[in-house]
C-alpha cells in the first residue's frame, strides 16, 4: 500500500494562497490518479478535486474551481494543491488520496489515509 504524505497547511488571511504537497516516501505518483479531500471542523471529509492518471486531467468541485489548482511536482514525485483566494470556509484538514475514479468520493480510495494537513483562514 502506498502511504501518503501531505504537508503545507498554515495559517492563511483571507485572500491569501498556499501551496499544499502530497508525496509517497520512496514511491512517485507519476502513475496514480490523487484526489484532494477537505474535512471542515465537524464535518464529514469532502473531495475537491482529482487528478487523473495518464492524460493528467483535473477535475474540482464548484466551490473551488478557479481558485485551487491540482498538478504534479517532478520536483517532489508529488502532487501539490495551489490554493488561492482562500476563504474562510476553506479551514479544515486536507488529506491527498490515491483514488480509483474521480467521482470526489471517500469510498474511491485506497491506501490507508495520512495524517492531513491544518489549513486555518482567519483575519
Amino acid at each position: 500500500q502506498v502511504q501518503l504524505v501531505e504537508s503545507g497547511g498554515d495559517l492563511a488571511q483571507p485572500g491569501g494562497s498556499l501551496k499544499l504537497s502530497c508525496v509517497a516516501p520512496g514511491f512517485t505518483l507519476d502513475y496514480y490518479r490523487i484526489g484532494w479531500f477537505h474535512q471542515a471542523p465537524g464535518k464529514e471529509r469532502v473531495g475537491i478535486a482529482c487528478l487523473n492518471n495518464g492524460d493528467n486531467t483535473p477535475y474540482y468541485v464548484d466551490s473551488v474551481k478557479g481558485r485551487f489548482t491540482i498538478a504534479r511536482d517532478t520536483d517532489i514525485n508529488g502532487v501539490i494543491l495551489r490554493m488561492n483566494n482562500l476563504k474562510p470556509e476553506d479551514t479544515g484538514i486536507y488529506y491527498c488520496a490515491p483514488l480509483y475514479s474521480c467521482h470526489f468520493a471517500v469510498g474511491d480510495s485506497f491506501g490507508p489515509w495520512g495524517q492531513g494537513t491544518q489549513v486555518t483562514v482567519v483575519t
